[in-house]
């Protein structure tokens, strides 16, 4: 038997119409179906468009496999059945148009919404684009009505999706209080807020409007630049300047300004946004803050100088008081010798505590003319800890620790002493003299962040000493290193023990950190730069043999007068001669005059006119022979480049200690066979 419903094929559709029971339908069998009906629903059957039609006065619904997506369930059964009663829900409101379409008028209508239960979950509403036909029988009356449906729901909930953040995004904009503005690609004004237009104004006296090319509405040297700055979002840049922009009549206000390019759905850039930020305040802020700061640090550093002063004045007025108590009780006559000896070291020695008093100082000052030479780290510790074993007393267990190759350090060796010693005494100090100290060495690559000083990488060596002492609380542990300030008892300590080791630190390139917990011991960690032996000669000053001074000359250039014969008479009984001239030309006179009668220079540093180390330099090239040595309490040249390779004798010096250097000199001469010995 032949399939009426051949030309229908195998869809949803197709299946229902097989399904229906058309003897009880107003169509009757299939069979009996109108030639216009078959055709048309062949029609709407091989269509990829969702289509339906609604046939003949009781206007039975039928419809095609693309419909079936768009309303899911709601089509089960509905072939074949009264439009009215398979869309009862919209029936209504689609009513008229359908009336009008069987008296022979089309029609059309365009996301038109309509509330319907798609699938037996409730009213919803939908957006359809229907497009209405009647169609006609071969006699040419109408017969049905034939409909392209096309549902707008999806479509239309985008667009009110992006509608609603497109006004999102404007509420958001225009809420800003800061000026926000886009221009397109020619640099035109495409869109603003109304925080822009109201802050142009208060800038520039005028308002910006849409089409304006925005680098002409500025002073022309502003223009330029925000010209280039727009060129750059537009080349794809994200970035910030920081600027002041404004007319000079109104107001030039510090802007903080975020440059984008603004780009399409696709991604490409058609424009350029900025984003400005009125940072006037801020900067004020920053800069009386800043201010603030300057002021305070002054006051410290004032607080610092009265403290040093007041310290240094309390020190010296106890070194005068023994000098001139002991000058008094000499000038006495009768005087026993055994008295006058003990007056006459008296003042020797507070003179060297003096002395060692104005070092600490410059060490703390980092002014200090370092003696720098390369000496090797873990044999010099080894040395220097003899000392602070007998310092520190038998009831403290001492632990040194140095690696078994040799490592060099480029330091001031006796400030390096010190700095050892001022150290362990500390650490005798914390612990009552009784406890465990381990002082050890070896070379690390690099120094950590200390005090605000940013990391620093290279080849050092670090010295750390370690006791089992209280401990440091951390009030304290920020003092520390200030010049005078001290935890000991009076009489117990001047303070500058510690300030005196971050002086030398600093000074050699290096630094000094401090790790303590009260109750669980301090360590110190001294880091100096390490150094690599270059072959340079190191003369042992215990193998210059005795030179006595006979038939030698020495020219003391000083401009102080009284230092002046006190050199010259300290020579006299050394067994020197020598000629004084009282600056740096008259010396270099007196070469010119008779280069050979002179074999060594003593000069001072610091002098009108020609300066020590300025001698010396002419000295060595025009009289190489000659010997320099440089003296000096202290010179901001010497602190900051060094000893330019001189000998320098630090003031003030004992006959001893002059005649010790002068030797060193001699001996140097012997070797070059310049000075015959006698």
């Amino acid at each position: 038997m032949t399939d009426p419903l051949s030309f229908a094929g195998d869809g949803k559709a197709s299946c229902q119409l097989r399904a229906f029971d058309w003897g009880e339908s107003p169509l009757g069998s299939q069979e009996q179906w109108p030639a216009t009906f078959r055709f048309l629903l062949s029609l709407i059957l091989a269509s990829p468009e969702a289509m339906w039609f609604a046939w003949g006065p009781e206007r039975l619904f039928f419809f095609n496999d693309a419909y079936v997506p768009q309303l899911g369930n709601k089509l089960t059964g509905a072939i074949g059945r009264r439009f009215a009663d398979v869309w009862a829900d919209v029936y209504e409101d689609v009513r008229d148009a359908i009336d009008q379409t069987f008296a022979g008028t089309a029609s059309k209508f365009t996301e038109r919404p309509l509330l319907m239960d798609r699938d037996g979950c409730g009213m919803v509403e939908t957006f359809w684009t229907f497009s209405f036909s009647p169609v006609h029988s071969d006699q040419g009356e109408i017969v049905a009505l034939l409909c392209i449906a096309m549902e707008e729901t999806q479509r239309k909930e985008r667009e009110r999706e992006g509608s609603t953040a497109l006004q999102l995004y404007q509420d958001i904009v225009r809420s800003d209080p800061n000026p926000v503005c886009a221009f397109d690609a020619h640099h035109a004004v495409i869109a603003f807020n109304q925080a822009f237009s109201d802050e142009f104004f208060r800038v520039y006296g005028h308002r910006a409007r849409l089409g304006d090319t925005f680098p002409e509405l500025f002073l022309p040297d502003q223009g330029v630049l925000i010209g280039s700055y727009l060129d750059r979002a537009l080349a794809g840049e994200d970035f910030t300047v920081t600027q002041r922009f404004g007319h000079p009549d109104h107001a030039v206000p510090m802007w903080e300004i975020s440059y984008n390019p603004l780009r399409d759905a696709e991604g490409h850039i058609v424009g350029a946004v900025q984003h400005g930020v009125d940072i006037n305040d801020r900067v004020r802020a920053e800069e009386e803050l800043a201010e603030a700061q300057e002021q305070l640090r002054q006051s410290q550093k004032l607080e610092a100088i009265g403290q040093l002063t007041g310290g240094v004045a309390h020190d010296f007025n106890n070194l005068l008081t023994v000098i001139r108590g002991s000058v008094d009780l000499l000038r006495r006559d009768n005087l026993p010798a055994e008295k006058r000896g003990r007056y006459i070291d008296a003042i020797g020695d507070t003179a060297e505590r003096a002395a060692k008093l104005t070092s600490q100082l410059l060490a703390f000052a980092r002014r200090q003319s370092l003696r720098s030479e390369v000496f090797d780290a873990g044999s010099s510790l080894e040395e220097v800890a003899t000392m602070v074993r007998t310092m520190t007393g038998s009831r403290i267990v001492l632990d040194i620790k140095v690696p078994e190759a040799a490592f060099f350090i480029d330091a001031d060796r006796s400030q390096f002493d010190t700095a050892i010693i001022n150290m362990g005494i500390n650490a005798r100090d914390a612990m009552n003299g009784e406890g465990h100290l381990t002082i050890a060495t070896g070379p690390v690559s690099g120094i950590p962040a200390l005090r605000g000083h940013a990391a620093q990488i290279g080849d050092f060596v670090a010295f750390t000493i370690t006791d089992t002492g209280s401990g440091i609380p951390a009030d304290v542990v920020e003092r520390i290193f200030e010049p005078f300030f001290t935890t000991k008892g009076v009489g117990e300590g001047t303070g500058l023990g510690l300030s005196q080791v971050i002086g030398f630190a600093k000074q050699s390139g290096g630094d000094i950190k401090v790790n303590s917990l009260p109750g669980e011991g301090t360590t110190f960690t001294l880091y100096l730069p390490r150094a690599y032996p270059d072959g340079r000669e190191v003369i042992d000053l215990k193998a210059i043999e005795r030179v006595d001074g006979e038939g030698v000359c020495v020219l003391v250039v000083e401009d102080n007068a009284q230092v002046g014969e006190f050199a010259t008479a300290a020579l006299a009984e050394l067994g020197y001669d020598s000629v004084l001239a009282t600056d740096g030309h008259a010396a270099l006179s007196l070469l010119q005059e008779d280069c050979d009668r002179f074999h060594v220079i003593f000069s001072d540093v610091v002098m009108p006119g020609m300066g020590g180390i300025e001698l010396g330099g002419e000295v060595r090239r025009l009289y190489p022979d000659v010997q320099i040595i440089l003296t000096s309490g202290y010179s901001h040249v010497l602190a900051q480049n060094g000893q330019h390779g001189f000998e320098l004798l630090h003031k003030p010096y004992s006959v001893e200690q002059l005649s010790h250097v002068l030797r060193k000199a001699i001996t140097w001469q012997v070797r070059k066979r310049v000075v015959p010995i006698v």
